[in-house]
């Protein structure tokens, strides 16, 4: 949406802006109150998605978190938790394209020079299913979008 807005006002610097060009403000305020109640579920959830994506993930690859003996549950935990934030925030102002410039790009280099791309992958492709669990259709058809940026981005597709 901030993206959208940006583009618009040096599109029509100097003339008022036709209907068409403002349709995506419309589309915005209609879908707000679906975006914020999704916002919230993510929130009240998050603790719930992010251990059962772990959960998941474990019963997978049992030595995924435990490469040459040390544990780095706690980090993924961190950085999942961190990077579902980013993904709900985007998803509620409906600007993927914000936190793919200040968000991802930054953490796929991290990522990658950790080699945490599989795990990345298997992370987003996970957390999609586990969050259909918790929202309604309408509102994972919001948030999978960013989850598939995220593995994009994250993962081995990257």
């Amino acid at each position: 949406m901030l993206s959208q807005i940006n583009r618009l006002s040096v599109q029509i610097d100097g003339r008022y802006a036709d209907d068409a060009e403002l349709q995506f403000i419309s589309d915005y305020i209609q879908a707000f109150p679906t975006r914020l109640q999704t916002y919230i579920k993510l929130q009240a959830a998050e603790a719930t998605i992010v251990q059962q994506v772990y959960d998941k993930m474990r019963l997978l690859n049992p030595n995924l978190f435990t490469p040459e003996n040390a544990d780095l549950s706690n980090k993924w935990k961190r950085d999942t938790i961190r990077t579902l934030r980013y993904s709900a925030a985007a998803m509620l102002v409906d600007d993927p394209e914000i936190l793919q410039e200040r968000f991802l790009s930054w953490f796929q280099t991290i990522m990658r020079s950790f080699g945490a791309q599989q795990s990345c992958n298997m992370t987003y492709e996970i957390m999609q299913d586990v969050v259909k669990q918790h929202l309604t259709t309408t509102q994972a058809n919001l948030f999978c979008p960013i989850l598939v940026l995220n593995q994009r981005y994250l993962g081995e597709e990257a």
